[in-house]
């Protein structure tokens, strides 16, 4: 795909959106895609009626269609993980261990800053880009020993994961789609999955991509998992966790630090 983020915005035609939005279809899902369609398309309106450009290029370019995908997600298995964990290094590592004894999501994850970590009071604070729901997580044991090797950012906005960060910045439209092909190929290295082939297959660049059913998202399956299967409460898994609506999580908001630090050190340590 050409790199559509460094062309003048007065050059962009309607095949480079229809092939940013295959793009996104193919590496991610078409739910995303069309999201992040939606996204371009606001911002070159926002352009067009400030003069920059005559037209809308994404104007007429249509969503993709959402297929019912015959996989399910699922969580790691200890040996997956260990095998991952293995494997990793640099800021991936850290992002698995922020994955496993968060729930938290990728992007957040990434946009993570040393202000959100709360050091004196072992917690971690931040607001969610979905929901936009604020989580406090107490951090667990293994994750502060792996905190305590990290060196302090420059300021308190410095990211933790400033690499993994100016990738996702560099997409067109802010997005985790590389930043989920590598982890892909780190599950490859480990031997978890299968290397993406890159042959034709005859179905044309319309047709859905193949479903991953494990991905960096079952960190978050597999902390859920973990924490229920020591036996800790629903309703504090969903607390850390965290829901997809803010209206069903308010009725967890009695759920105190103490009691999700509790269950928090009921993970297990893979050092």
């Amino acid at each position: 795909m050409p790199s559509a983020g460094e062309e003048p915005i007065n050059e962009l035609e309607k095949p480079d959106i229809s092939g940013f939005r295959d793009h996104v279809g193919h590496q991610l899902s078409a739910t995303t895609a069309n999201h992040d369609l939606k996204i371009v398309r606001m911002m070159l309106e926002d352009a067009k009626r400030d003069g920059y450009i005559p037209d809308n290029p994404a104007d007429g370019v249509s969503t993709l269609k959402k297929t019912q995908s015959n996989k399910k997600r699922r969580a790691f298995t200890m040996d997956e993980l260990k095998r991952v964990m293995k494997v990793a290094s640099g800021e991936w590592y850290g992002l698995i261990m922020f994955g496993l004894y968060t729930g938290q999501r990728l992007k957040d994850l990434v946009m993570l800053t040393w202000q959100n970590l709360d050091l004196e009071d072992r917690v971690i604070i931040l607001e969610t880009s979905k929901t936009g729901r604020v989580q406090r997580i107490p951090i667990a044991s293994p994750l502060l020993d792996f905190i305590a090797t990290l060196e302090a950012g420059e300021s308190s906005a410095a990211r933790l994961f400033p690499e993994s960060y100016s990738t996702y910045k560099r997409r067109v439209v802010n997005s985790t789609a590389t930043l989920s092909n590598q982890f892909y190929d780190l599950m490859v290295e480990a031997g978890i999955v299968k290397e993406r082939s890159h042959k034709a297959t005859g179905k044309g660049r319309h047709a859905p991509r193949a479903v991953s059913e494990i991905s960096f998202h079952a960190l978050r399956h597999t902390a859920t998992s973990l924490l229920k299967k020591a036996g800790v409460s629903a309703a504090v898994v969903q607390d850390i966790i965290g829901h997809e609506s803010s209206a069903i999580s308010n009725q967890y908001t009695h759920i105190d630090d103490e009691a999700k630090a509790i269950a928090l050190s009921k993970l297990p340590a893979f050092d």
